[in-house]
């Protein structure tokens, strides 16, 4: 930026000549003549001008160009007004509107006269008409003309084809030429009072707080003598009630470059003397520090109190005569409903009152041993949001954030304030937030250039800290409680999707789904098998399904978080600073620098940088802890330069614990499941023979979700040279205890037959075998018979039906008549007379036999039964075995809408005649 005068110039050309604002100032000339003929009547007789580009740092800039300006011509009175008018119609034209701002500044013998001008004439302003409504203070647009119309003497808007410009004036006050501040004349009853003298006690402080200097009004004031103080130190004599609003203790005030306010002196008599003081900070020239302190007793600080710029009380009153809250006058009304808009509305107002580049505002966490960033301006943001730093940290002045503080120049000091490094701020002010003691938060404002702030900002500052607190903290809480009341249910939700799936596969699904968007950006989850196997990457989400690959093919590269059972969340670097290597080298091998071609690696950099960009932020890996083993770690992530709220951390923990729970019931259930299918799989028959001249199908179902064999079973097995044995039989009962019996008789059944032993033989030691069960014996129904196909294309069969369903015959004809006798069962009495029946299956003959769950099904009162079966049997003539067994089953899965509660098996045997031969 440059500045300069023009005697004699032109009207300045307010087009900007290159990426710095140009600044030009005029005295009276031809320009004056110009602004005569725009119809302004005063002598104009200095102007400054400059051009700002769209850009939001465009702002500050140009607060900084009006404020030096009305300095520069000795208009401190009206500057505040000004930069507060100018700042808000720049906000206008380089945010809002998009375009360059060029701001005039004309100097006459009445006032002063700003212009703002901008390259966005379409953007018509608000018309006024009888009753003047601009809309509230919390509007983009207007708010700038609304405040025009509050503190400018006059304004106006002008259009041009290509531009608007807003122009306001404001009138100087009149006071006597040379005075820097000045106060009304007041009737002598209404001075402040003192004694017949005023005696202001001269204190000089050294390091160590230690008294050096001791003036004789101080003798007076306290009646100590200076050699009885001169070398003890400050803080024994002084009571000190704390500062309203802060923690600040004698020492620390001392040791700041300006300090002004009350406390106590205890003098020689034991009691304690109120005074006013105001300290200095100096040094001397071999470049010792030391403090100076000027004492007044407190009912005379009007002769060292500074007067305050903003409100001196808790309230104000308007136009109207009402009463207003400063909070509303510093914050603005109406007030922001929400945290985040009462927060940044704070630090803009901040930024804006100390004339700051930038400003922030931090948040304490409840044990007070960390603060959060929660809002700021002119600060990059997303980077240095929701980032922490500790309470008690950095060197020098700005050692605690519970007291003021006021850093000339942070590159004397590096590191001194975290959250500020690399922005370019060379100052800052910072003050505490506190409510009843409690420190809630810290407020400051930075500036690009050193020096710029001293203890009088900060007290301005901490007033307005102290005005907001209160209200800061209850909307903190209020959002906390909003929070915690959405984290309950969205944990009650978590734990019913969680419990509702045993299935491995989709529990890591859902543990991933449901932290993706809701907690974090992306998230992985790792799984140990047991505590000998390493941490393996199983699961991988982003909320853009593009980069999916790309995070996983990164996770797959590093070694997997340590798998530490300490509950928390730890924060993990690897992934962020492998995505930001394997960048940078796709962008040097994209570059030529590492040697070798460049058009193959070119395409591959936007996944790169894309999955660079995507896990660069913060990320946190929580332990699957369950029955006191780590089963895995679930690892959540943010884009680059983000950060996690605490109160996300803790309820990703309070997931974490269910997931953990959820997934290794998960694992249990799927163990079992493989060992009971495992088992269930041993206890059905191999393959079906094939039988020459006999069609054989069977189907089969198992009650019960996983089961793959219940109490129903059946078998058809070769027996000697053109004898096959065939049973289907149902024991008591569903499930494993069922099972194990099915195991116990279709076992039996083959040793048995094949030993030789006719058809009733071999159910009478069936029947032993299975009473010598003792207890765990179930009673058996079973049908056993015996198959010889025959030379003619018929078939002989031998049967014993122990108290199953009869088996049906269908003829060609379409006839169905039973095919057995009903004998007991197996499994109640010893001794039993069972017999066996010859059937001969002629050729187009159909032998069915099906266990009580097709007959038994049923839908409410009604039964299928065994009519109702033999019904649908005559619908299935000329039909092969494959074609009756299908039929049968669906039309006991259609007479009934509900699940099967009993197993069924269905065996269909056909001799197909010589005619299909």
């Amino acid at each position: 930026m440059t500045t300069g005068l023009i005697p004699g110039g032109q009207n300045p050309d307010p087009r900007p000549t290159g990426g710095l604002p140009q600044q030009r100032h005029e005295p009276v000339g031809q320009a004056a003549l110009h602004v005569d003929n725009r119809s302004r009547s005063s002598v104009i007789t200095a102007r400054a001008a400059a051009s700002f580009e769209p850009l939001g740092r465009s702002v500050a800039t140009a607060r900084s160009f009006v404020r030096d300006t009305l300095q520069g011509w000795g208009f401190a009175d009206i500057v505040d007004d000004a930069v507060v008018l100018t700042s808000e119609l720049v906000t206008n034209a380089v945010v809002h509107a998009g375009t360059s701002a060029d701001v005039l500044c004309l100097r006459s013998d009445d006032g002063v006269r700003i212009e703002v001008a901008d390259r966005y004439p379409e953007r018509e302003i608000p018309l006024q008409g009888q009753a003047v409504n601009m809309g509230n203070l919390d509007r983009e647009g207007g708010r700038g003309l609304q405040l025009c119309a509050a503190l400018a003497g006059r304004w106006g808007v002008e259009y041009t084809p290509t531009h608007k410009q807003v122009w306001f004036q404001l009138d100087l006050p009149e006071r006597p030429v040379g005075t820097r501040t000045a106060g009304p004349s007041l009737p002598a009853d209404l001075l402040p009072l003192a004694d017949g003298r005023v005696r202001v006690a001269v204190v000089q402080i050294d390091r160590t707080c230690a008294i050096t200097s001791w003036n004789e009004d101080a003798e007076e004031l306290f009646g100590y003598a200076a050699e009885q103080v001169i070398g003890k130190p400050l803080t024994d004599l002084a009571a000190w009630p704390h500062t309203p609003g802060t923690s600040t203790g004698i020492a620390e005030a001392l040791q700041l470059s300006r300090w002004e306010g009350s406390y106590g002196i205890r003098a020689a008599n034991g009691r304690v003397t109120s005074v006013y003081a105001s300290h200095l900070r100096v040094r001397d020239t071999g470049g010792e520090p030391s403090t100076v302190c000027l004492l007044v007793r407190d009912h005379e600080r009007a002769v060292l109190q500074t007067p305050l710029r903003g409100p001196a009380a808790d309230t104000t009153t308007s136009a109207d005569g009402q009463s207003t809250d400063p909070f509303e006058v510093f914050i603005g009304s109406p007030a922001p409903d929400d945290l985040d808009g009462l927060l940044q509305r704070t630090v803009e107002r901040a930024r804006d009152m100390l004339d700051g580049d930038s400003a922030f505002l931090l948040l304490a966490t409840d044990d007070e041993t960390e603060l959060e960033v929660r809002a700021s301006t002119g600060l990059p943001s997303a980077r240095q949001r929701f980032a922490r730093v500790p309470v008690e940290a950095g060197p020098g002045r700005y050692g605690s954030a519970r007291m003021p503080a006021v850093h000339d120049d942070l590159s004397a000091v590096p590191g001194a304030v975290p959250l500020l490094s690399g922005t370019g701020m060379r100052s800052v002010v910072t003050v505490p937030l506190k409510v009843e003691g409690r420190l809630t938060g810290s407020l400051g404002v930075a500036a690009e250039s050193p020096g710029r702030y001293s203890n009088e900002e900060a007290l301005r500052l901490q007033f307005a800290a102290d005005r907001i607190a209160l209200a800061v903290e209850s909307a903190r809480l209020g959002e906390l409680e909003r929070l915690r009341r959405g984290s309950l249910s969205f944990l009650v939700e978590a734990s019913d999707l969680l419990a509702g799936t045993l299935d491995r596969d989709q529990t890591l699904a859902l543990m991933a789904q449901m932290t993706v968007p809701t907690l974090a950006t992306w998230c992985a989850v790792y799984t140990i098998a047991d505590q000998a196997s390493d941490p393996y990457l199983s699961y991988v989400l982003h909320e853009d399904e593009e980069l999916i690959d790309g995070i996983k093919s990164l996770l797959s590269k590093i070694q997997p978080p340590d798998p530490v059972p300490t509950p928390g969340a730890r924060v993990w670097s690897a992934p962020s600073e492998a995505a930001h290597q394997a960048a940078l080298r796709s962008s040097r091998r994209s570059l030529g620098l590492s040697g070798g071609p460049t058009h193959q690696i070119a395409s591959g950099i936007g996944p790169t940088l894309a999955t660079a960009s995507a896990v660069g932020g913060e990320t946190v890996v929580l332990p699957l802890v369950a029955r006191n083993r780590v089963i895995g770690m679930l690892t959540l992530g943010k884009p680059a330069d983000e950060h996690f709220r605490q109160e996300i951390l803790e309820l990703a923990e309070d997931l974490s614990r269910r997931a953990a729970l959820a997934l290794d019931n998960a694992r249990l259930y799927s163990e079992r499941t493989a060992i009971s299918q495992s088992l269930q799989r041993s206890l059905l028959p191999p393959e079906l023979p094939e039988i020459d001249g006999v069609e054989v199908e069977v189907i089969y179902r198992a009650a019960g979700e996983g089961n793959e064999v219940g109490g129903d079973f059946y078998d058809v097995f070769p027996i000697s040279d053109g004898a096959y044995g065939f049973a289907i039989g149902d024991v008591c009962g569903t499930g494993p205890n069922a099972a194990a019996v099915t195991g116990l008789a279709r076992h039996a059944l083959r040793l048995l037959a094949r030993e030789g032993l006719s058809g009733p033989a071999v159910l009478e030691r069936l029947n032993s075998a299975i009473l010598d069960e003792g207890a765990r014996s179930r009673f058996l129904t079973l049908l056993y018979g015996e198959l010889w196909p025959q030379e003619d294309g018929s078939a002989r069969l031998k049967v014993v039906c122990a108290g199953h369903p009869l088996p049906l015959r269908l003829r060609q004809d379409g006839t169905v008549e039973p095919a057995a006798e009903p004998q007991p069962l197996l499994g109640v009495m010893d001794d039993l007379e069972l017999y066996e029946e010859t059937v001969t299956l002629d050729p187009g003959d159909v032998l069915l036999c099906v266990t009580d769950g097709v007959t038994e099904r049923r839908e409410g009162t009604r039964m299928l039964g065994d009519d109702g079966l033999a019904d649908v049997l005559t619908t299935c003539t000329g039909l092969t075995a494959g074609a009756v067994a299908a039929r049968i089953m669906r039309a006991v899965e259609r007479f009934a809408s509900d699940a099967p509660s009993d197993d069924m098996a269905i065996l269909a045997m056909r001799v197909p005649g010589l005619q299909n031969d």
